[in-house]
């Protein structure tokens, strides 16, 4: 066994020999990823060895994901993996939300929770993993345990969301909103800065509304007063000297505010807008905010207030009830907006989702074609935008270097990792993970940009 994460996530932690050691497999989103970290934190704050594979684990921890049918059955599949192999199991994350769904699975785990229960989860390994005596507080750095690389990290700014959109049960399982105090998110930021990280993502389930549920209540950050606002954390994050990227952020008209700090460079110019869909029927039967309409009259303002800025969103198509027409207006959307980065997604019937008693469900041979239909448009519109960054310099981070072939695989500030393209340095000789290089782009193509190393 060992330790899994997102592709290209690393446990950097050496661990000491003898202790207790929990054998912990993560899966799912970025928001799952950081409540994996601060187990894994705790466990070593504790003195528990962190067991690479099975034979060498006391018992096993799975963070399970429960979104979507697939990632139900990859989660079963990764519990039944880890029962067979070390026999002892306890079981976090979405899919323990889910009801009974793991024990009529799995009856032999020795624990369910569900999601952000670090709490619960600690009581179930100390019933049946008694902690090691007298652990010593420099077993774990101060920037906590982490699943990524050591140039960038997730800073997971609240939980749950307020919001009840009819394909989702988010709210089920994580529950409504509950913002960190920024005071501790802050810290936390400074940690992270310090041991070397050279970017930091924002995330939540809806970064907007950070500080709604209280009242956006003021908070204290090395001894000054701070709202407990989206703007105002990020435009504290952005004084530390690092990239700051934004995840998750709904429409909303205080967005605005923060776009002249991407203008100014304080903070990278990107946003993630979830816009779902451009049909105002649609959009209301999926109980989504702002029309299609609205929302290009919001993309251009913030374009014309950062030319610079890389919008990326999130679609669904084959939502139950859609017509041909209103899918025909979600693409006229695509090509009217011009977005940088764009996913799609057939519409999936997941348990529990309101959406599913929606009459019209759209056969999933439809839904394909659409989605197929939808990526086509967006390749091209892709295929154009980087083509207009040739020649360009650009500022990236390298996430990875190939020695055989000479090459490195970095980010601009376009790029998030693991879900946008890369920029692929030819003659990459000198460069290391986590350094900045000036790259001249050479070439470009539906999703990737080729550069030269340069000293401009």
């Amino acid at each position: 066994m060992s330790i899994k994460a997102a592709p290209s996530s690393r446990v950097a932690a050496k661990v000491a020999k003898g202790n207790p050691g929990v054998g912990f497999v993560s899966l799912g989103c970025p928001k799952a990823l950081v409540d994996s970290e601060r187990i894994l934190t705790q466990l070593r704050a504790e003195g528990y060895d962190i067991a690479l594979s099975y034979a060498g684990a006391d018992l096993v921890v799975v963070n399970t994901c429960g979104f979507i049918d697939d990632a139900v059955a990859e989660s079963l599949d990764a519990i039944g993996e880890a029962l067979a192999e070390n026999g002892k199991v306890i079981v976090t994350g979405c899919l323990g939300a889910k009801g009974d769904i793991v024990r009529a699975t799995h009856p032999s785990v020795l624990a369910v929770t569900g999601p952000h229960a670090t709490d619960e989860v600690m009581t179930a390994v100390h019933a049946h993993l008694p902690k090691p005596h007298d652990p010593f507080a420099d077993l774990v750095p101060p920037q906590g345990i982490r699943l990524t690389p050591k140039h960038y990290a997730y800073l997971k700014i609240s939980e749950g969301c307020n919001h009840r959109c009819t394909f989702c049960i988010i709210p089920s399982m994580r529950g409504d909103l509950l913002s960190r105090p920024i005071g501790e998110v802050m810290n936390e930021a400074e940690h992270l800065v310090r041991a070397g990280v050279k970017e930091l993502l924002v995330i939540s389930q809806d970064t907007s509304a950070y500080g709604v549920d209280v009242k956006y209540r003021t908070g204290f950050w090395n001894g000054r007063p701070i709202k407990t606002r989206m703007n105002e954390l990020v435009s504290a994050l952005g004084s530390l000297g690092v990239w700051i990227r934004l995840h998750y952020v709904y429409p909303y008209p205080h967005v605005d505010e923060v776009i002249p700090l991407m203008a100014a460079g304080k903070i990278l110019p990107y946003l993630d807008v979830p816009f779902q869909h451009a049909s105002p029927r649609i959009l209301k039967l999926m109980k989504r905010p702002a029309s299609g309409e609205k929302n290009i009259e919001r993309i251009r303002a913030w374009r014309a207030a950062c030319p610079e800025i890389t919008i990326r969103s999130t679609f669904i198509v084959g939502f139950p009830g859609e017509t041909e027409l209103e899918f025909e207006l979600l693409l006229a959307f695509l090509e009217a907006a011009e977005l940088d980065r764009v996913g799609c997604f057939a519409y999936s019937p997941v348990e529990g989702a309101t959406a599913n008693e929606l009459p019209g469900a759209i056969a999933d041979a439809v839904k394909e074609e659409r989605r197929e239909r939808f990526m086509t448009v967006q390749a091209n519109i892709s295929a154009r935008r980087l083509a207009r960054k040739v020649g360009r310099i650009e500022r990236v981070l390298i996430d990875a270097i190939d020695p055989k072939k000479n090459i490195a695989m970095a980010r601009s500030s376009a790029d998030a990792p693991e879900i946008d393209g890369l920029v692929i340095i030819e003659k990459a000789k000198g460069l290391a993970v986590g350094d900045f290089a000036s790259v001249k782009i050479v070439r470009a193509d539906e999703h990737d940009l080729h550069g030269v190393l340069t000293k401009d």
